[in-house]
């Protein structure tokens, strides 16, 4: 046991008491709080005939008592040092809960005869799913009520949900765990009762094949969690005698099944960073063998659409690195038939497309902003779907049904709350089904700026940044700024509507979206400029974003904090290691901040299909470059912003030993005085809370650690 962790536990205990007994002043109390220190043992970790020593690799057990104690001694710390602003904390949830329309429903969309909803009701945390059959005016049948399903539970996840083509039957998913091991059981609809079979271990999701009776799914591996097999079960047989219908051996590949939007097919789809295979088969035959769309072949990346006689394939192809669109027969889809439809562009990076029977619906990137473009099968006549703003997001939303000219999107922008808009793609007239509430506060969206700027890379490279903030603020270096970023997996962050961010605009904060490399804001060229081995250009954009955004007054390295979470905690760890001197805070949330040692251990879920994205530490030239930039092996002896790290101790994508060994060394290392707080939520994992208002606990938490930093506590 951690002599010296238990001692921090008992002096925690002391300082408490005396809070709750005596007049004497918390903020003084503070500095007489002792940290967490772990216990060191050493740990020799070998590759390329070089040893690295990792004095906190023991937290790598989470059946260990030790470990449990440390972690809950660090939370106790967390609570102690941040008593002070629990009342803070409370009223931020409240203001930001009063935000939400509790009695909210989603905007109906048909399906097969029955129009779904969604709900939530006032003081819940869960949603009601519903159906209603032809018409919205007939009675409601309740599919799933999940605050009901979730009692007696401190996480639940309900997700997957798959109606049968006969709308019978229902396959869906639980995890009750947050590892993301969904089991899958089925409810019949008619009787409201759930069949006996459970499939445990699976992604949660599911897809019927047209007999009403087959349900295809797909398998996690116990151990490393990668999606790798897919099974047939047929309705009442028991799981254990499931065929095994695909395997996928190379473990940098995921598998999934689906269905075409057509209904005519299911589609096994195995994907990689680089790489795109796909089997089909005709969904009217579940007893016919998959066949093989296009064989991999490395670097290969393409997605399938089917429409009538041919696939739509969304291609990488000959080296368009922005994709394009090709078409070839239902009856000959390798390669050599594929033919082109929309060229691939410098400029336009080509997303998805929507395929209805009349229309072809392509969503493209030109300049970083979303374009929507519908196209008439018949006379090929096209035009986009009109946007005014200089930095929004939108996207095609759920569009089931084939045979309509109505396209379904999401709209919003940093400013303005999310629309749900039906566009008759004949008349092109817009009806906005929903507009996002933002209730009490008297919310106006003309009381705040949103702009983008571009700031200067070391390279010369121009960055693009999306920033919101309350009108009326000077520019004078004084303003208080909350700088975010993801930059990694080509994942984009667009610049979105949040009610909880009012919470920080409403106090003076600027809000800054870094568009850095390792996104595909500017297209795939800007994602492939920052992995691999120039995966250093996502760090240093960001610095730069921080030096530009500095430079032009808009906030100075006293009141300048950042945050990001996952590879975006990577982000986080990188630039406290070369530019901690930027900023006066950071949170890191579920941070990858030991990426050499994560990357060489290929038994953690997720290691092996990442190697296209951070290279394979088993190559001696992609070991030395993580080297350089992997937070936890360059922790120095230096001067650290505040920080607050947070993690679930069930995190199946981030181990929670990552951001704890971290803490430790960062606690052993560092020179300053500035609070570094780590808290482990015992009970979730990446994704934290389960319950919609739980999860505003956990922003409240980090906004008021930011407004703390800034002496706002009101």
């Amino acid at each position: 046991m951690d002599k010296s962790a238990n001692c921090a536990h008992c002096l925690s205990y002391f300082v408490r008491k005396l809070y709750l007994c005596t007049s004497i002043n918390y903020k003084q109390l503070k500095k007489e709080i002792l940290a967490p220190q772990a216990l060191k043992k050493v740990k020799e970790l070998q590759a390329h005939n070089e040893t690295r020593i990792d004095e906190y690799y023991w937290m790598n057990d989470r059946e260990n008592p030790a470990v449990i104690n440390y972690l809950e001694n660090e939370n106790e710390y967390n609570d102690m040092m941040t008593a002070h602003t629990a009342a803070f904390q409370k009223s931020l949830f409240k203001e930001m809960k009063g935000r939400i329309k509790e009695d909210d429903s989603s905007v109906p969309y048909k399906l097969h005869g029955y129009w779904y909803l969604t709900r939530f009701e006032k003081g819940k945390d869960y949603p009601v799913y519903s159906r209603k059959k032809e018409t919205l005016e007939t009675s409601e049948d309740i599919l799933f009520d999940v605050n009901l399903m979730a009692e007696g539970f401190d996480y639940y996840s309900l997700g997957g949900l798959n109606v049968s083509p006969d709308n019978k039957l229902i396959a869906f998913g639980v995890d009750t765990v947050s590892r993301r091991k969904y089991t899958i059981r089925i409810k019949d609809l008619e009787s409201g009762e759930l069949l006996k079979e459970e499939i445990h271990t699976t992604t949660g999701g599911s897809t019927w094949a047209n007999d009403n009776k087959t349900l295809y799914y797909t398998k996690k591996d116990e151990q490393t969690l990668r999606s790798n097999q897919i099974f047939k079960h047929i309705l009442g047989t028991d799981p254990k005698h499931d065929v095994l219908v695909y395997e996928e051996h190379d473990e940098t590949f995921n598998t999934y099944i689906y269905k075409s939007k057509s209904q005519e097919y299911l589609i096994i789809g195995s994907h990689s960073t680089l790489t795109s295979e796909y089997r089909i088969l005709d969904a009217n035959d579940p007893e016919g063998e998959f066949k093989v769309f296009q064989s991999r072949v490395r670097g290969l990346e393409y997605g399938i659409s089917h429409y009538k006689d041919h696939f739509y394939v969304l291609t990488n192809e000959g080296g368009a690195i922005n994709f394009k669109l090709m078409k070839t027969p239902v009856t000959d889809t390798e390669i050599q038939y594929w033919e082109e439809v929309i060229p691939h562009r410098d400029d336009y990076l080509l997303e998805d497309i929507d395929i209805f029977e009349d229309y072809l619906v392509v969503s493209e990137r030109n300049n970083g902003l979303n374009k929507i473009k519908i196209t008439r099968w018949d006379t090929g006549e096209s035009f986009f779907v009109p946007f005014d703003n200089e930095t929004y997001t939108a996207y095609t939303s759920i569009n089931p049904d084939f045979e309509t000219d109505i396209l379904r999107y999401t709209y919003n922008s940093l400013n303005t709350p999310t629309s749900v808009v039906d566009f008759n793609m004949a008349t092109k007239e817009k009806t906005v089904l929903k507009e996002q509430e933002v209730l009490g506060g008297n919310f106006d969206k003309d009381n705040y700026q949103t702009e983008r700027i571009w700031a200067d890379a070391e390279d010369g490279t121009k960055i693009p940044v999306s920033l919101i903030y309350k009108k009326g603020i000077k520019k004078d270096g004084s303003n208080p700024l909350l700088q975010y970023a993801y930059g990694s997996y080509g994942s984009t962050i667009d610049p979105y509507f949040s009610t909880t961010r009012l919470s920080l605009l409403d106090r003076g904060f600027i809000y800054a979206i870094a568009h850095i490399r390792g996104g595909e804001y500017l297209g795939r060229k800007w994602y492939e400029e920052g992995k691999l081995l120039q995966k250093r250009n996502t760090f240093t954009d960001f610095i730069d974003v921080s030096k530009y955004l500095i430079d032009q007054n808009y906030t100075s390295n006293k009141h300048l904090y950042a945050m990001g979470g996952s590879a975006g905690g990577l982000l986080m760890g990188v630039i406290i290691n070369m530019a901690p001197q930027l900023y006066n805070g950071i949170i890191a949330a579920v941070p990858f901040v030991d990426v050499v040692t994560t990357m060489l251990d290929d038994s953690i879920p997720l290691t092996t299909g990442e190697y296209d994205e951070w290279g394979n530490p088993n190559d001696k030239e992609y070991y030395d470059y993580m080297l350089t930039y992997s937070p936890y092996d360059n922790v120095k002896s230096q001067d650290y912003p505040n920080m607050l790290v947070t993690t679930g101790l069930h995190d199946s994508q981030v181990q929670y030993w990552e951001p704890a060994k971290w803490v430790a060394k960062l606690r052993e290392k560092k020179t300053d005085d500035n609070l570094l707080l780590f808290h482990t939520n015992m009970d979730a994992g990446h994704g934290g809370a389960s319950g919609r208002f739980e999860a505003l606990k956990e922003v409240a938490e980090e906004y008021a650690f930011l407004l703390d930093l800034e002496g706002i506590t009101l």
